[in-house]
């Protein structure tokens, strides 16, 4: 089917109390895992390319997202593409033109002043190209290998009351929220914080996303959609699927060189995990829906 757009599927993610899941996507497997997830749980579903994977695939941003736009392309429920944490303005201006709907501009390293400034000029530009596009306010750690902020740290959490000047100065479609969730976590122990988010909820209009979501237990992904959140990111949690599954399948079979045959178990592998978080998200938009 057409490719779905990110705007579409988010708001009405939110005006259903539920959460779409995005899932970062960094090999074709990625993309043929996070398709065939969906397509078994009957949900839509966004694929993720993050300028840390444009960076990996030697800076080119197009064969990875054509394959992409491919694949979603004859996918039997709706697929949309979006440009994550995009610090680069040549990479965020390459959106329109390699099939993303949407983009996340990431500026939340600078000054609060600073991040409005910069996010105003790049919500201004995509929404002149007829992307929509998300921010982030508050800093949710982990990215690049870097510590997560202390709890209590200036930045941390975001503060609703300067959530909503920032929305309201930027005019961004959705805000990605610090609440206590980690980029790259490999262990479910992040704790949310339930309180925040929901006086995050009831200051902002615009739809809320989670980062670092591989992190949250099971339980706090099902609280973080009743309090709000409409965009759930997901990324380390594919990866470690993918990785424990191949590790096991070299170690049963040493003799292994074909890359086919651990590559489709590590594709499997990521399949139902998609499956199982979307579960986990009790996703009310259905294919036949859309």
């Amino acid at each position: 089917m057409p490719l779905a757009t990110t705007g579409e599927l988010v708001t009405r993610a939110a005006e259903t109390r539920s959460a779409v899941a995005a899932f970062n996507i960094i090999t074709l497997e990625h993309v043929e895992a996070v398709i065939a997830g969906a397509e078994a749980t009957g949900a839509p579903v966004v694929l993720q390319v993050s300028e840390n994977a444009v960076k990996f695939r030697y800076g080119r941003l197009l064969p990875l997202a054509r394959a992409a736009v491919a694949a979603a392309e004859r996918a039997d429920v709706p697929v949309a593409l979006h440009l994550d944490h995009v610090q680069s303005d040549d990479l965020l201006r390459q959106a329109c033109d390699a099939g993303f709907s949407s983009v996340m501009y990431d500026a939340a390293r600078l000054s609060y002043a600073e991040n409005l400034a910069t996010t105003r000029a790049a919500a201004d530009w995509a929404h002149g190209q007829g992307l929509w596009i998300e921010a982030e306010l508050g800093q949710v750690g982990g990215k690049d290998g870097r510590p997560p902020l202390d709890a209590h740290a200036p930045g941390a959490r975001t503060d609703p009351d300067q959530a909503r000047d920032f929305v309201a100065g930027t005019e961004v479609d959705a805000l990605a929220v610090a609440v206590g969730s980690v980029h790259a976590m490999t262990t479910r122990t992040a704790a949310l914080d339930h309180g925040l988010l929901g006086r995050l909820s009831a200051a902002l209009t615009v739809p809320l996303v989670l980062h670092g979501s591989s992190g949250v237990p099971d339980d706090g992904l099902v609280a973080a959609v009743a309090g709000g959140i409409a965009k759930v990111n997901v990324g380390t949690a594919l990866n470690a699927a993918m990785t424990g599954a191949i590790r096991d399948f070299l170690a049963a079979h040493p003799e292994a060189v074909d890359s086919r045959k651990y590559l489709s178990v590590g594709r499997e592998a990521m399949a139902r995990e998609v499956s199982r978080i979307i579960g986990v998200l009790g996703h009310r938009q259905r294919a036949s829906s859309s």
